[in-house]
């Protein structure tokens, strides 16, 4: 073959992008940081217009809770399931499924997300702000960059069911607060279960198998993404099941008593 008519070979695929190594406070982590206190202050900021001035603290309190919630899994969580199903890597055609698979790490032996061998999906091979913001804190729990089956599936009922049911719980708390007391404490009750179900079906599957995707090794993914964000949806929704125990109890306690001097009053 001549000089002229031969052809370049043609170069290999770059490898998928994976998470950046190593812990750091870069600009992606403290973008990552300011975005949460932006969305926290936001939830402030929507309590002040649309809750009365009078109303009680705790009222407040539980708006601005359930607000951020609500944030939370609309824009960070729902970001997360974007790049599950729509950010992917091709793995190279000279790549054997048992090749892929040494990759992947998140789906069980000969089962692909979505059905697809050859591709990968997840935050890990996106370079966009949500992807990079998934990169980061999948340097503690790195499921998070891939497509863990249980965090995928936990997601999806956490954007679709719960996002809405914390926004319904919001419009109930606007109201008037002598009016459907126990209304919004059903409903509350309903939400902060669901979170701490998800909260342990998240973290109970790695605590059952020596956590082999959490990094616990430094204090800032130990401290500030595991434990401190996790915490969150564990002390509130327990502090919100302990605050609806209480208005319904003090509710069964006042029928109870207004049974009670109604049957009085019946016998004389």
């Amino acid at each position: 073959m001549s000089f002229f008519s031969s052809k370049k070979p043609v170069p290999p695929p770059p490898p998928p992008p994976l998470p950046r190594s190593g812990p750091q406070i870069d600009t992606t982590t403290i973008t990552s940081l300011l975005a949460v206190l932006a969305l926290l202050g936001g939830a402030y900021y929507a309590s002040t217009k649309v809750l009365p001035k009078t109303v009680s603290l705790k009222t407040r309190v539980l708006f601005v809770w359930h607000f951020f919630d609500a944030l939370i899994h609309f824009v960070f969580e729902g970001s997360f399931l974007y790049n599950c199903f729509f950010v992917s890597y091709s793995l190279p055609t000279s790549f054997s499924a048992a090749s892929a698979r040494s990759i992947t790490l998140f789906t069980p032996p000969d089962v692909y997300w979505l059905g697809r061998e050859k591709l990968l999906y997840g935050a890990n091979y996106g370079t966009g702000p949500f992807s990079r913001l998934w990169q980061e804190y999948a340097k503690a729990d790195r499921r998070w960059g891939g497509t863990d089956l249980t965090v995928v599936c936990l997601e999806v009922l956490t954007v679709c069911v719960a996002g809405p049911l914390a926004c319904w719980v919001c419009w109930l708390l606007s109201k008037d607060e002598r009016k459907g007391g126990l209304k919004k404490w059903f409903w509350m009750v309903v939400l902060a279960t669901g979170e701490i179900y998800g909260g342990w079906m998240t973290f109970a599957p790695e605590w059952f198998t020596g956590s082999p995707n959490l990094d616990t090794s430094n204090w800032m993914y130990l401290w500030l993404y595991l434990i401190f964000f996790n915490g969150l949806w564990v002390v509130f929704p327990l502090w919100i099941l302990w605050e609806a125990y209480s208005a319904m109890s003090s509710a069964m306690s006042q029928t109870e008593m207004v049974d009670l001097v109604n049957y009085l009053k019946k016998d004389d």
